[in-house]
């Protein structure tokens, strides 16, 4: 019996001791204090912007350009004298989520094409407006909140409650 405790403790000791195999991961990932003030507004997160105008992308945890220059990718903190008239406030933005999508330029290219030159306005974070506590913004998900005591408020589209199944909270 003892024999059979002592192997069960270093056994227990050995499993304790290695690496996890599966873990789970939950985040949610929120970079809003990090977009610069001429990138469009509305976005919680947001890896690049791609500039269809100039087709350059910004990286936005980096805060780096990337353009193409003599066949091969630049990184640089501002842009390139070839664009120093372009008004970054100005211009259309497309928000893109993926790593390295200067890999796949030409999908992005042909994608958002009909973006060069457009004169419609997209509101930038420097010129949205700045949510009030107790408001109610329709269209969006985030920023609800019950005007009693500032929590959300299942009223408006946050439903915690509606799987009630043994479990699930």
């Amino acid at each position: 019996m003892k024999k059979l405790l002592t192997t069960l403790t270093v056994l227990g000791l050995l499993v304790a001791c290695m690496p996890a195999q599966s873990q789970v991961r939950v985040g949610v990932q929120v970079n809003i204090g990090s977009q610069p003030m001429w990138g469009p507004a509305g976005y919680n997160y947001a890896e690049y912007y791609y500039m269809p105008d100039i087709d350059v992308y910004y990286n936005i945890p980096r805060q780096q350009f990337v353009y193409m220059d003599r066949d091969r990718w630049c990184f640089a903190a501002s842009l390139p004298a070839r664009y120093r008239n372009f008004d970054l406030y100005n211009g259309y933005k497309v928000v893109i989520n993926e790593p390295n999508p200067y890999l796949r330029a030409d999908y992005f290219r042909n994608h958002y094409h009909s973006y060069r030159g457009w004169d419609g306005r997209q509101v930038v974070i420097r010129d949205a407006p700045r949510p009030r506590p107790g408001a109610v913004y329709p269209g969006r998900r985030n920023d609800r909140y019950d005007r009693r005591d500032g929590r959300h408020d299942d009223r408006y589209g946050r439903n915690d409650h509606h799987d009630r199944r043994p479990g699930r909270h």
